[in-house]
């Protein structure tokens, strides 16, 4: 059996650690350094993890986080993530394919849907996407400072006459039936029910 880890920084006392548990933002960080507290104040290492709600091992673990890396290290690390699949000369390439706009004759589309998007990323970078994930592009600090939403307008057929459009609608118009007044002998009852007078 492998003997306890010691805590050999000790450029903080117990009271020490107390003092930044009580300044610390980071609610998990500070129960840490509350157990590191205890086990200089001498409590055994398994009361001290019982006490701040972790396991005895869990606590080891941060004590050798502690001894490398000092307070620092009792905070959680934030991850990177997985790199974006796109790079960054693709996506400025990819925000002017979309500022462009498709080319009907080439793209067969009048506008740009995610899917259209996905297969033009595909054809270009030979990179999968999913739907969802261009969608998550398109949302990104790059299209979204260009004022790209998800939503768009609707699209215009590009052999659409905006004259002939307006004569349809013209000439189309019906003329809203008039509104006969209710006779005067019937009315509704605050119940809603229609009622005579008498």
């Amino acid at each position: 059996m492998v003997g306890a880890v010691a805590i050999a920084r000790l450029d903080l006392t117990a009271e020490g650690l107390r003092s930044a548990a009580s300044v610390e933002r980071d609610g998990a960080a500070a129960r840490r350094i509350l157990a590191l507290a205890l086990i200089l104040e001498g409590a055994d290492r398994a009361s001290a993890a019982r006490i701040c709600g972790m396991d005895r091992q869990t606590l080891r673990d941060w004590v050798h986080r502690y001894n490398d890396e000092g307070l620092a290290g009792l905070r959680d690390r934030t991850g990177g993530g997985r790199s974006p699949k796109l790079s960054k000369e693709q996506r400025g390439e990819f925000a002017a394919l979309v500022e462009a706009g498709p080319d009907p004759a080439m793209h067969k589309v009048v506008r740009w849907r995610r899917v259209d998007l996905r297969d033009e990323i595909k054809r270009r970078f030979g990179v999968d996407l999913h739907e969802r994930s261009v969608g998550k592009i398109l949302a990104s600090k790059i299209l979204a400072s260009m004022g790209y939403r998800r939503l768009s307008v609707r699209p215009q057929h590009p052999k659409s006459d905006p004259a002939a459009q307006e004569t349809f609608k013209k000439t189309s118009r019906r003329p809203w039936p008039a509104q006969s007044p209710r006779p005067q002998e019937e009315s509704r009852s605050k119940s809603g029910f229609r009622t005579k007078r008498v």
